[in-house]
């Protein structure tokens, strides 16, 4: 058995994408999950360049017996944030444009999900809005 996940995109615009992921563990946990997988986010509207990369604008998030890290998918991917477990809270990163992907070698653009802690029954509810580059 595997961990019940499902991810949803709530908007896919021209300059923002709001996702929400949620997992109800079995005890497996997740381990480098692309969760906000770039090639998959509808193009610019007006140059029609593919989005490349994502910068990280707000987090919705809510755990139960777990934690999450967020990764900036690379080579060696790069800590973007970390969720606690047992917490909600809501991070507002608007005021500067959001964390940018700062990933080096290997970078890929997308946003990957590791859980921290999992065990059978734990739960969380994450909500990414993104702001989108193009390249």
């Amino acid at each position: 058995m595997a961990d019940a996940v499902t991810s949803q995109t709530i908007q896919d615009g021209a300059r923002h994408a709001i996702l929400k992921f949620t997992n109800v563990s079995d005890g497996t946990g997740e381990s480098a999950v692309v969760k906000v997988d770039v090639s998959a986010l509808s193009a610019d509207p007006v140059s029609k360049a593919a989005c490349t990369s994502v910068s990280i604008e707000s987090i919705r998030y809510s755990t139960i017996g777990m934690g999450i890290k967020i990764f900036f998918d690379a080579t060696a991917d790069v800590l973007a944030w970390e969720i606690p477990a047992d917490y909600s809270d809501t991070v507002d990163f608007s005021d500067f444009n959001g964390i940018p992907n700062n990933a080096g070698a290997g970078v890929t653009g997308d946003i990957a999900f590791t859980t921290v802690g999992a065990g059978a029954g734990d739960v969380y509810t994450v909500v990414l809005k993104v702001v989108k580059q193009y390249g």
